[in-house]
């Protein structure tokens, strides 16, 4: 019997290994860098600033973000950056730094190395993304829309900023390797269906992500935008808002109108309050949305509007004791 049990053990600890032994250096499994030169067209790079400024908020992660103000807008000077700290105490499975997106990092970039970045989650190197850049959104957007990005990418004022190194604690250091996919681009609606158009729009801004609770890490997809996720903040726990069309407690009673002023109000971030650590604050980038276009925001409302309505009342922010 005792024989038995070695032999059981061995064999189990040798099909570790081998899974070990794949997940470390047989993923991530993407594709390789595509050849392409993106035309660095006016017209590309100003669409390029409106999505990575105000729908997939490329710069709010990859920017310094000044926090002593309510919904941290960012500080003047370091579009782009990167450098912004993702760690334990705020819920994440190690050490994680937003990279530099300015040509002082890029330079050396192929055009087909930022794509693959953008849209499957490894880096120059091959090397796997953290999700907190939510690449698995990205991935469904439109071709011309991640070039435009790269071309506004590439437009940005060189700064010379060194970034550390990620360090995933373990076993998320195995288990990031198979976080990155292959990407499944779609063609970005016609706004004049505006129902499909606006969930373009909210897939590429990623709402789904923060406004969906999570069980064990993982988001609970038959309660999507309902709200109730919890961030960790100086000052105490925030918990994103449910957005479906309850009338109770999401936003059925909310009219077209009055959706678009609540982003509208934050238009202008050098008006946006000072708060103390300990005051109540937000991780939503609202100065950054604000300058969403108004048609474009109606479409997300019409999107929104057309979700089931889900109940769950949302305690917005407990103070930390």
């Amino acid at each position: 019997m005792k024989r038995i049990l070695i032999v059981f053990f061995s064999l189990l600890l040798l099909v570790v290994i081998i899974a070990a032994s794949y997940i470390g250096w047989a993923l991530p499994n993407v594709d390789a860098p595509q050849e392409l030169k993106v035309e660095l067209s006016p017209e590309r790079i100003q669409r390029g600033q409106y999505l990575a400024n105000h729908v997939a908020v490329c710069m709010d992660c990859h920017s310094t973000r000044d926090w002593s103000r309510f919904s941290g807008p960012l500080t003047t000077g370091d579009l782009g950056k990167g450098g912004e700290y993702f760690g334990p105490e705020m819920g994440f499975p190690g050490k994680f730094y937003s990279k530099n997106l300015t040509p002082a990092h890029l330079g050396d970039w192929t055009d087909g190395e930022i794509f693959r970045a953008i849209t499957s989650g490894v880096n120059k190197q091959g090397t796997a993304l953290f999700p907190v850049m939510p690449y698995s959104y990205y991935a469904k957007m439109d071709r011309e829309d991640i070039l435009d990005i790269i071309a506004y990418l590439r437009s940005l004022s060189p700064i010379a900023h060194e970034v550390p190194a990620s360090e995933p604690d373990f076993p998320m250091n195995f288990i990031i390797n198979t976080f990155p996919q292959k990407p499944a681009l779609a063609p970005r609606p016609d706004h004049t269906d505006a129902v499909a158009y606006g969930k373009y729009l909210v897939t590429t801004a990623s709402c789904m992500e923060c406004h969906t609770p999570v069980n064990k890490g993982q988001l609970i997809v038959e309660r999507a935008f309902s709200g109730g996720r919890e961030f960790e903040l100086p000052g105490g726990t925030l918990r994103s808002t449910n957005i479906t069309p309850d009338e109770i407690t999401g936003i059925g009673n909310w009219t077209e109108s009055l959706f678009l002023e609540r982003f509208k109000m934050y238009e202008h971030p050098e008006n946006l309050p000072s708060v103390k650590p300990e005051d109540y604050n937000t991780l939503m980038p609202w100065s950054m949305y604000a300058g969403m276009e108004p048609n474009d925001l109606k479409a997300i409302y019409a999107y929104l509007r057309s979700l089931p309505a889900i109940p769950q009342q949302v305690v917005k922010y407990t103070p930390r004791k």
